[in-house]
């Protein structure tokens, strides 16, 4: 079966009018945007705090939006209709992640262009973002796929949303608690160091292993995501 861009493009018109009618679910990109006007009017100008805008953008564009998409999708029974469909499933998965992905760089970039973050090499930025944009929109995938409502996955998505938004500050108490220093492997606390060495002048062989670090955590999503795919075709 051939890729056919036709039908991802159906799949993410429909996503759009589903999420610009749901005001509940749609509200939320406005969080982080309202944040980092915030941010930039008290003259926080750190990369702990910009990157903690842009981590609550993953968690909640990325993540959030694209959870409550599919777990709309799976209570009208209309992810079931795809499924069945003559559309593959990268098809479908990459059309449910379409509106997502387009959402989350959008809302990223604005949060930087209010909080006035000028990274020092917008290029290793831009990779590590794209990739952790691929990571939390493949656990919101999951999320949704695990979901049995819309109402169920607000609830799911709320520790997501706490740990990697915040979790950043946990390392702070690494060295009273060495059992919290696995935190230092999440995919936001390898951003923050990553976008720490790019301020120092790092380049990409610097923040390879960081990177490498976040496609292993975006590699392993999307295999569970994909085993929880085919069970629910088979359910």
């Amino acid at each position: 079966m051939t890729f056919s861009w036709k039908r991802v493009n159906a799949i993410f018109q429909k996503d759009f009018k589903d999420f610009s009618r749901n005001i509940a679910v749609s509200i939320v990109i406005f969080l982080p945007l309202i944040l980092a006007a915030l941010y930039e009017r008290m003259g926080i100008d750190s990369i702990q705090a910009h990157f903690m805008i842009i981590n609550m953008t993953f968690t909640m564009v990325g993540t959030y939006v694209q959870c409550c998409l599919i777990a709309e999708e799976k209570e009208k029974n209309t992810l079931r209709g795809l499924m069945l469909s003559p559309a593959s499933t990268l098809e479908i998965l990459g059309g449910k992640s379409l509106l997502s992905f387009i959402l989350t760089i959008a809302i990223v970039f604005l949060c930087a262009y209010l909080s006035e973050y000028r990274p020092a090499n917008i290029a290793i930025v831009a990779v590590a973002i794209i990739i952790s944009s691929i990571f939390f929109i493949g656990l919101g995938t999951l999320l949704g796929l695990i979901a049995k409502s819309v109402m169920e996955s607000s609830v799911i998505v709320l520790p997501v949303i706490t740990i990697f938004t915040m979790g950043s500050f946990v390392t702070e108490w690494a060295d009273k608690y060495p059992i919290l220093q696995v935190a230092e492997y999440l995919p936001n606390i390898q951003l923050i160091e990553l976008a720490t060495k790019v301020e120092q002048g790092a380049g990409f062989g610097d923040v390879f292993s960081n990177l490498a670090v976040i496609v292993i955590w975006a590699v392993l999503v999307y295999l569970l995501t994909a085993i929880v795919y085919k069970k629910r075709m088979v359910d």
